[in-house]
């Protein structure tokens, strides 16, 4: 239990990045009467303001600064203590990172309002006196008999749950049948039902399940790659994991995804399981949402507590009193790197969480990353393996098209052979899904009079052009800072009216094709850009799953774990994308992407096929796919990072300067470079350019440390930048084990 301080100086963390000498938890007074403990939250004044924040520790006896100068705790908050695995957290992630733990501590208390005084809800329940429910109207008497025991609701939870409008609930409430009762604090959410049963599972499934009870049974850190192909059922194994956590009383589940808009139909699954949804976090959420959420994950009160959450990485800096297991779902993804802010891998970052909560992890996925995987193979994580779909559905057929031998005509994009399994499988009432990772009508808008391609005015990218559907206008978007603008009618270089051309393939223009071709075809596209809100991808997924539907086009979100049983055809429209570049990790993710949506075929009682429309069918990713040899294309991927001491066998650091005057940041990465250590167990290499040379209107350039992976590359860049005075108008940030060089 934390120690209490009657009156003593404490050194209080605030979520402020503060630097220097102040990077840290700043000393404060207690005074009398207060009664803190480590974990208490507090509120200080902090340069003419008041700030919350968090008691770290004890002052030292051989702290320099004198009593006088210290400024006193105003108040302690009412709220319960930050857990320890959670402060413990944060100073890991901020000393790997090399982030102010203050820059972290925001990561964790980033709602709004969440320290105000717990708010008081109103509801009603039935009134025990006879008296009052003598002689009721019949809408009365139906809301009578709708009760749940003495269950206290809101008017609009009485009027839905019988069924009358909330007029009759306000008339009841003023002759006294319904009761008034005022909560103190956030609504509780309903707790998940451990009376129901899952699915029956297959032999295989259930050795997989049994071995992750044992984990949870454990009550201690270990870990566990859950890998099984698309469609081997891992969602409702690792289900019987998140069962056995929750036998605990007291046990909290974190589950972690790449991005909760596309988990619809996971949350139907989970919904069927446990008879409740799991509380949500993401950034997406309403304040009032987040705070709730956020008061229910810290409540000490255990029939209170929020015991599921599923969110996005940032959940793993939720207050959690009790966790007892984390899942990251979708390991292999890049959506769980943080690249803005404090920079951090929500994967690796959750396994330390996991490791100072001291409870299991699960990391589950169909095409682990090769930094999971190593870490299985060695046996430091455990390695379970689901090698069969679930049920009678079997593997599709895999083929590809060699797009030189059969090129598409003229202005189109989709081979013969891929139009002819697309009219084939419409004839058979079957759906099918176009994949291309390439939002918009096209990703260049080109001026066939002189050549002027445009650009964005604040990025060094091209504007996409878009065509959206039901709309009479065509823009040009850039993807990474959000300028629009309308499409210009002449070319704004040589003036030329009507010369501007769209070139190459989004989904949009896919979309396009093949609705002239097959005008008979219900179409839709699975885009974020189509995606306004949360409901209209449920909608969607409604819409595939009843048969709506016989065609999607879509990007990668439509490789995210969804279970079509009649969508029986795959046709990926560029299998080459993505394989180009120096980027160090494109083949992998390439062939991740491509396992991942040719999954989506054949997953019920009809056999799936997948057709690659490639240029180069012989590459590495397309043969490995085709011939179903995952394991010779890893080894050869992992023996080539180990050649050339790359991640996992050796490590990386990216130091990215940017800012608006370009004389500045290249005047800043040439003086980091002249100032660069040298050593034989690692190497600076840089400055260069940044592929996004110019991002929202500030010019980047980058250095990049690779060591072997015995090197503490933290001690490194600290040494190095510590010798260095940047220009207070260049922005330096670092990226401690980089999975992009944008």
């Amino acid at each position: 239990m934390n120690e209490l301080f009657p009156s003593s100086r404490l050194q209080i963390l605030v979520p402020v990045p503060l630097t220097g000498t102040l990077s840290g938890p700043l000393d404060y007074l207690a005074d009398d009467g207060l009664g803190l403990q480590i974990g208490d939250f507090v509120r200080v004044p902090l340069g003419g303001r008041t700030v919350t924040g968090v008691v770290w520790t004890t002052v030292a006896d051989t702290s320099e600064v004198p009593e006088s100068k210290l400024k006193h705790i105003q108040e302690k908050l009412d709220l319960p203590c930050m857990p320890d695995s959670l402060m413990q957290f944060i100073d890991w992630v901020s000393a790997y990172s090399m982030n102010p733990q203050g820059a972290v501590l925001k990561l964790a208390l980033s709602v709004p309002g969440q320290f105000e005084e717990a708010k008081k809800t109103v509801l009603y329940k039935m009134s025990a006196a006879e008296e009052n429910n003598e002689g009721l109207s019949p809408k009365r008497q139906k809301l009578a008999d709708a009760a749940i025991g003495d269950m206290a609701m809101t008017v609009r939870d009485w009027g839905e749950l019988a069924n009358v409008g909330e007029g009759v609930v306000r008339g009841m409430i003023k002759s006294g049948q319904l009761l008034k009762v005022e909560i103190k604090g956030e609504a509780a959410y309903p707790l998940p039902d451990l009376s129901l049963n899952g699915p029956a599972l297959s032999d295989e499934q259930k050795k997989a399940a049994d071995h992750m009870r044992e984990m949870v049974k454990a009550e201690k850190y270990s870990a566990a790659l859950l890998e099984g192909i698309t469609g081997s059922g891992k969602t409702e194994v690792y289900f019987e994991a998140i069962h056995e956590a929750l036998q605990n009383p007291s046990g909290q589940v974190l589950v972690l995804v790449p991005e909760i808009a596309l988990t619809t139909q996971w949350f139907s699954r989970f919904s069927a399981r446990f008879g409740v949804e799991p509380v949500v976090w993401h950034s997406e959420l309403t304040p009032a949402q987040r705070r709730r959420a956020w008061w229910n994950v810290a409540q000490t009160d255990m029939e209170k507590r929020a015991r599921v959450v599923v969110g996005a990485r940032s959940a793993l800096f939720l207050p959690f009193q009790d966790l007892s297991l984390v899942v990251v779902d979708e390991e292999h993804s890049p959506t769980f790197k943080q690249e803005d802010g404090v920079f951090y891998h929500g994967r690796d970052m959750a396994v330390v969480r996991a490791h100072q909560a001291d409870c299991p992890i699960v990391l589950a996925s169909a095409t682990p990353s090769i930094e999971t995987l190593v870490n299985a193979q060695s046996g430091k994580y455990d390695w379970l393996f689901l090698g069969q779909r679930h049920g009678a559905a079997s593997l599709p057929d895999i083929k590809a098209i060699d797009m030189r031998a059969d090129p598409p005509v003229r202005g189109a994009w989709l081979s013969d052979p891929l139009r002819a399994a697309l009219r084939q499988n419409l004839d058979q009432g079957q759906q099918s899904l176009l994949y291309l990772n390439r939002r918009g009508y096209a990703p260049l808008t080109l001026c066939r009079t002189c050549g002027h391609r445009i650009e964005c005015p604040r990025c060094d990218a091209w504007l996409v052009e878009h065509r959206p559907k039901n709309r009479d206008y065509v823009s040009l978007q850039c993807h990474h800072c959000g300028f629009s603008q309308p499409k210009p009618t002449a070319c704004p270089s040589c003036g030329a009216e009507d010369s501007l051309v769209a070139c190459g393939p989004g989904v949009e223009r896919i979309a396009e094709e093949v609705a002239e071709i097959m005008p008979d075809a219900r179409l839709a596209v699975m885009a974020s850009d189509e995606m306004a809100t949360p409901q209209d991808m449920r909608n969607l997924i409604d819409q595939i799953t009843d048969h709506e539907i016989d065609i999607v086009v879509g990007t990668q979100m439509a490789t995210k774990g969804y279970h079509f049983p009649m969508l029986t055809l795959v046709g990926v429209v560029d299998a080459d994308l993505g394989l180009s570049g120096g980027d160090p990790r494109a083949a992998e993710r390439t062939w991740q992407q491509l396992e991942q949506v040719s999954g989506r075929a054949g997953r019920a009682d009809h056999k799936g096929q997948v057709l690659f429309q490639t240029y180069n069918p012989d590459h590495q990713v397309i043969d490995a796919l085709v011939r179903g040899d995952r394991d010779a294309f890893l080894d050869r991927e992992a023996n080539e990072r180990e050649q050339q001491q790359m991640p996992p066998y050796g490590k990386l650091a990216a130091v990215i300067l940017s800012g608006p005057d370009f004389q500045k940041v290249i005047g800043a990465a040439k003086s980091l470079a002249y100032a660069a250590p040298r050593a034989e167990d690692f190497v600076i290499l840089g400055p260069t350019p940044a592929p996004l040379a110019y991002l929202n209107g500030k010019h980047r350039y980058r250095l990049l440390l690779k060591a072997r992976k015995n090197v503490n590359v933290q001690k490194v860049m600290q040494n190095w930048l510590s010798s260095c005075n940047v220009d207070r108008n260049v922005r330096l940030q670092i990226d401690i084990d980089p999975i992009s060089f944008f």
